[in-house]
């Protein structure tokens, strides 16, 4: 039974390293592809599924053929892993707090707004060349061109999406008709009809990708809290199997008393000696 642990750990092991093999399989794909959108993810996934073969191969070498320094390694791995998923957690709830739309009346869909997103957001999307990247992933993907037949009608029963919403219209309080310059919102002069610009540049297509951002965000970290819970106990399991293996390198199997020395009790050379020269005298 004191195996089990070793067994548990090399299976485990064993899953999570034929696992990584599709991660990386997909991140050497997408590089290989020149879609800009896709180039996102694939670093982040190039390196979790190394970072999963790596700590899989030592940990199942470790645990199938008693090799103490591949589990340790492979729990010095697991722990760094640990702190830098609860870190990351910790870090997207909390740039990811502000933020949501803002009901438009009469309409389905929700229209979002900049400076409601956090100040490292914001940031980030507002640099130029972080920018430009996104803006070519949207055009590429024809996210526009799905609502580009709709009808007046359609704008008023059908939802969108954030970036729809942000960069495919010009805010619905535009009034090209009687506004003047100062009563209108500065996204409702960024518009313009040509399907390469429509409103890329305004600040609401900048709110409506944060807003995707911080969605996709949310359910990723509600996924590192159940991987946080899973790698934590992975990583109980493979402490008991450390020490079974560094058991087993030892001469001294279960059972066995291991004590070399005992130190006896401060008056005991006294009682032994008294108790001699009693045994002469008699």
């Amino acid at each position: 039974m004191y195996r089990f642990s070793n067994t548990v750990i090399g299976f485990l092991n064993l899953f999570t390293l034929l696992a990584s093999i599709p991660i990386i399989g997909g991140g050497l794909w997408m590089a290989r592809s020149s879609t800009t959108c896709e180039s996102f993810l694939q670093t982040p996934l190039l390196v979790v599924g190394f970072v999963v073969l790596i700590i899989s191969l030592a940990g199942f070498i470790g645990a199938c053929f008693n090799v103490a320094w591949a589990l340790w390694l492979y729990l010095v791995v697991m722990l760094f892993l640990i702190g830098t998923l609860l870190g990351l957690t910790i870090f997207g709830f909390v740039v990811t707090s502000q933020g949501g739309g803002v009901e438009v009346p009469g309409r389905v869909y929700k229209e979002y707004q900049l400076e409601k997103y956090s100040s490292w957001l914001k940031s980030r999307i507002k640099d130029p060349h972080y920018w430009s990247t996104i803006r070519s992933c949207i055009l590429g993907s024809n996210t526009c061109a799905q609502i580009a037949s709709w009808t007046p009608l359609d704008y008023l029963e059908r939802d969108m999406t954030p970036i729809q919403s942000g960069c495919c219209k010009p805010p619905t309080s535009c009034n090209y008709a009687t506004a003047t310059m100062m009563t209108q919102d500065a996204d409702c002069y960024r518009w313009n009809n040509a399907p390469n610009l429509l409103c890329y540049e305004c600040d609401s297509c900048k709110a409506g990708v944060l807003e995707h951002i911080r969605r996709d965000w949310h359910k990723l970290s509600v996924l590192n809290i159940v991987m946080l819970v899973l790698l934590i106990g992975i990583y109980s399991i493979g402490c008991c199997a450390f020490r079974n293996t560094r058991r087993s390198e030892t001469d001294y199997p279960y059972g066995e008393n291991r004590m070399s020395k005992v130190r006896p009790r401060w008056d005991f050379y006294w009682w032994r000696w008294w108790y001699d020269r009693k045994n002469q005298l008699y």
